[in-house]
């Protein structure tokens, strides 16, 4: 006998909101044409990629690409110039906009947390080409800013920086940081804005200092999205926005800024005619360890708390 169950939910959870499901179409669709369809063709990663006999009729090789990958003398220097990038970003970029707003939502001048919040927000709308630039203009041994107030002061030209490989990560990360804390720090002033002002209150009249206050209600409050937000950097880990490192990189610091992401976009586009099965085998790669280790960090995070993506 057929089973009623799917259709009696059909009548019971659908049908009635029919109307609100029909707005479900367009992204849905969206996301299968963008997002599902294109992944037919990962497949060129195991082909030697053909113009004239296209996806479905290039030479089937394997796992040749990938190993071509491994066996590079790039590979080291390549991996590890991403990891450090990353974690170097990650253990910087992500505690620093929690204390911004844990210590933005500590002021009690209204007025003053929202000019500092504006203030804070602003660099995140510069576009990136913008914020190189602004970069190069104020590292300039000769001209910037920064290059005057130093030969001011020891009477020497500064260092080229973006001539300096050991100081390309510093440059990127913390530009990173400058740009993006104000707006990173948003999601957690929402929550601390949640938070029960009876409970600061109890705890005043418990004689809880303000950092107490901090420590045992409002870092708690926001820790479950902190937890997820930690789970979704980590599962980025080996991805490294492209443009920027691309506009920061030059031959002179180029051991210590080529990342996967930039060299994907040489082997597969600026080199000869374009090595299409090699930069999808790399990019492949790259997914699967975002993958495992997003897999990893939430699993971890389920077990140690009661915090995770599923």
């Amino acid at each position: 006998m057929r089973s009623t169950k799917p259709m009696n939910w059909l009548k019971k959870e659908v049908l009635p909101g029919w109307q609100l499901y029909l707005f479900l179409i367009p992204a849905t669709a969206y996301i299968i044409i963008f997002a599902y369809v294109p992944m037919a063709g990962v497949q060129i990663a195991f082909k030697e990629y053909d113009f004239n006999l296209g996806i479905w009729g290039s030479e089937w090789v394997g796992w040749a690409n990938f190993k071509r990958f491994f066996d590079s003398y790039q590979f080291n220097s390549i991996i590890w110039n991403t990891i450090s990038l990353s974690l170097y970003s990650l253990v910087i970029s992500f505690p620093l906009p929690i204390l911004f707003a844990l210590v933005l939502n500590s002021f009690t001048g209204l007025r003053f947390k929202k000019i500092v919040q504006s203030v804070s927000y602003m660099p995140h709308f510069i576009s990136t080409v913008v914020i190189v630039g602004m970069l190069v203009q104020i590292f300039n041994p000769r001209t910037g800013a920064f290059g005057a107030v130093y030969t001011f002061i020891t009477g020497e030209m500064l260092p080229d920086a973006f001539a300096n490989p050991g100081a390309f990560q510093h440059l990127y990360v913390w530009s990173g940081i400058w740009q993006g804390i104000g707006w990173s720090s948003i999601i957690y002033i929402a929550g601390l804005s949640s938070v029960d002002e009876h409970l600061h209150e109890a705890a005043q009249i418990d004689g809880a200092s303000r950092l107490q206050r901090v420590r045992h209600i409002d870092f708690p409050s926001i820790l479950p999205t902190a937890t997820i937000m930690l789970i979704l950097a980590v599962g980025n880990i080996m991805e490294v926005g492209f443009e920027k490192v691309f506009l920061m990189q030059n031959e002179l610091n180029i051991s210590r800024s080529e990342v996967i992401s930039t060299y994907v976009y040489k082997v597969g586009l600026t080199i000869g005619s374009g090595d299409f099965s090699f930069a999808t085998a790399i990019g492949l790669f790259n997914s699967i360890i975002n993958f495992v280790l997003l897999i990893m960090v939430n699993y971890a995070a389920k077990k140690f708390s009661d915090t995770s993506l599923w």
